[in-house]
This record gives structure tokens, C-alpha cells and sequence, in this order.
């Protein structure tokens, strides 16, 4: 895929003109991440977003054992941003890292809140995937307070299987709640279990 193609992929459904669609992605810069950098690191304010082309990303926080446990995953077609940190302009409490080299699609802050203003139908698509995010987040808090551990992994499985085919067990574990020793366990069970 081009990176034309990507990006009107991205956009296509957004309802904006030729000429608004044109103007966007032309405000937006194509950047590349090896693997292991960052994107944003805890304590600073976010002052980019991204789309991501090709690799895969995580968040994650540093709990009060000096364990990181990830938060988030992100792959192709995926929007990277942690979002209080954009629009309340507040400090991260989270580090957003590159897993694998990736290439990705920045747009900055200040050009946001430009085309945000001036593009109604950019604007909506922003509301409408602000509002998704929520509810997966909410959802993914519910689940982890509500459901087993193996049932937290066989919808990961479901919902996002090119996550748990190119992603370290460890990072999957931690986003599950759970230790490597028990998601290796739930994973034999898995495999062992007569199929239908």
C-alpha cells in the first residue's frame, strides 16, 4: 500500500471533501521508530498523535514496584496518542514505546486544533474516535475486574490475534493482569482442550 493509499484509507470514511482530505494529509509528516524508541516517555506533555503504517507499539505505566505494566496496544491503522496528555496539556503518566521498527504518520498539536477548528468533518471523525477509545478502555477495566484471566485471553485472541501472533508473552501477561507463569498455563489449557 502507498503511503496515499494509507492515509485516504484512514480518512476515507470521514466524509470530508477532496479538496479537505487533500489539506489534511498534507499536514501530516511521515516519521520512522526503531524498535525500543520512544514515542512519548512518562513526565512530558504529548504534543504529537499518530497513525501508524507498519509495526506495532505499546503503552505502558510503571507501577509502585517498579514493574511496567502495559497498558495498550497499537498496530496498523491504529491511532497512538495518549489523550488527556493532548488536550489537557498535562504531563503523561504513561510511555508509549516502538516494539518493532514502525512507521508512522504525525500530526502536531497546533495543526491539530487548526484543522479540529476549521473542518467540521475532520472534526467528527476526531469526536467519533475519542469516543471508541473510551469505550474500550472502559470495557477493558470492567474485564479486568469481572472476568477471568483466561477469558480476558481468548478475547484478546478474537479481537486482536495479529497482537498476540507479534507480541512478546511478557507484554501480553502484564496488559492482562496476570503473571508470565499463569498466561503459559492458560495457554496449554487452551491448546489441550478438546475442540468441537
Amino acid at each position: 500500500m502507498t503511503d496515499q493509499h494509507f492515509l485516504n484509507n484512514v480518512f476515507g470514511k470521514s466524509g470530508m471533501t477532496a479538496e479537505e482530505m487533500t489539506l489534511v494529509i498534507s499536514k501530516f509528516k511521515q516519521v520512522k521508530f526503531d524498535k525500543n524508541n520512544f514515542l512519548l516517555e512518562e513526565g512530558r506533555t504529548a504534543n504529537h498523535y499518530w497513525f501508524i503504517q507498519s509495526g506495532f507499539i505499546r503503552s505502558y505505566v510503571i507501577d509502585t514496584e517498579g514493574n511496567d505494566i502495559t497498558t495498550n496496544f497499537f498496530s496498523v491503522g491504529n491511532i497512538v496518542i495518549d489523550w488527556p496528555s493532548f488536550f489537557l496539556r498535562n504531563p503523561t503518566r504513561e510511555n508509549i514505546q516502538a516494539l518493532t521498527d514502525c512507521v508512522c504518520w504525525q500530526l502536531d498539536f497546533a495543526t491539530f486544533q487548526e484543522l479540529f477548528h476549521s473542518i467540521q468533518n475532520f472534526r467528527e471523525q476526531g469526536r467519533t474516535t475519542l469516543v471508541g477509545s473510551y469505550f474500550a478502555l472502559k470495557s477493558q477495566s470492567i474485564s479486568m475486574i469481572a472476568d477471568q484471566a483466561k477469558d480476558r485471553y481468548l478475547r484478546l485472541i478474537n479481537e486482536k490475534p495479529h497482537i498476540v501472533q507479534n507480541v512478546s508473552l511478557k507484554h501480553i501477561a502484564t496488559y492482562l493482569g496476570i503473571t508470565d507463569t499463569s498466561l503459559s498455563r492458560i495457554r496449554k489449557e487452551i491448546l489441550s482442550a478438546p475442540t468441537r
